[in-house]
């Protein structure tokens, strides 16, 4: 006889397969575009049940952002194993450059979202995105002062920007070697930059 799941812990499954199928599908399809049936379709979860953890829309966007939030904790996290902050960046930048067909696709995940919610009257979820990508920006922002870099805050907003623009025009494009271009020519970017290592710094 095979003991099956507790109640809690099939729960928690289907909170989570919940969550990660609304960071897919609101990334494909967008926020207005997308309804609680394609998410539950997504997820494998009866759309009854979809209710359970989240009574509305806007609440499975805050869940999409928090599995993107999560995402990105988890592969700076990765990331931070690398000796040098250089090489992180250079492998953040390579990440992105493999994720190319995607951005073609559908953009940035929570680029586009940032964009979307922005438009919306109600307030609130726009600010949520906001600090996803402040998360991206203190994480970078980390690595050029740690490099002994002047203006570390400046020169994240470029990074990211970077990455937004080419995400966007690849997007916009359906080119996905846009990526591959602008990417390799961020990384000319970094190796350019001056190292306070180099000046004794």
């Amino acid at each position: 006889m095979t003991n099956s799941p507790k109640p809690r812990a099939r729960g928690a499954d289907k909170r989570r397969r919940l969550m990660a199928a609304a960071a897919q599908v609101l990334h494909r399809q967008g926020v207005e575009r997308t309804t609680i049936a394609d998410i539950a379709q997504a997820a494998d979860v009866p759309v009854g049940n979809v209710y359970y953890y989240f009574k509305t829309k806007d609440e499975l966007v805050q869940a999409a952002l928090a599995e993107h939030a999560g995402g990105l904790a988890e592969f700076t996290g990765e990331l931070d194993k690398l000796p040098d902050p250089l090489d992180r960046l250079k492998a953040m930048v390579g990440a992105w450059v493999g994720q190319r067909e995607t951005a073609a696709r559908y953009g940035c995940p929570t680029g586009s979202l940032a964009v979307e919610l922005d438009k919306r009257d109600d307030g609130g979820l726009d600010l949520e995105v906001g600090k996803v990508i402040r998360l991206l920006l203190d994480w970078v922002e980390r690595q050029f002062r740690e490099l002994g870099l002047p203006d570390p805050d400046d020169l994240a907003i470029t990074f990211v920007g970077a990455y937004q623009g080419m995400s966007l025009l690849a997007n916009a494009l359906r080119d996905p070697e846009i990526m591959t271009r602008e990417g390799n020519r961020l990384t000319r970017w970094l190796d350019d930059l001056p190292s306070a290592r180099e000046d004794g710094g």
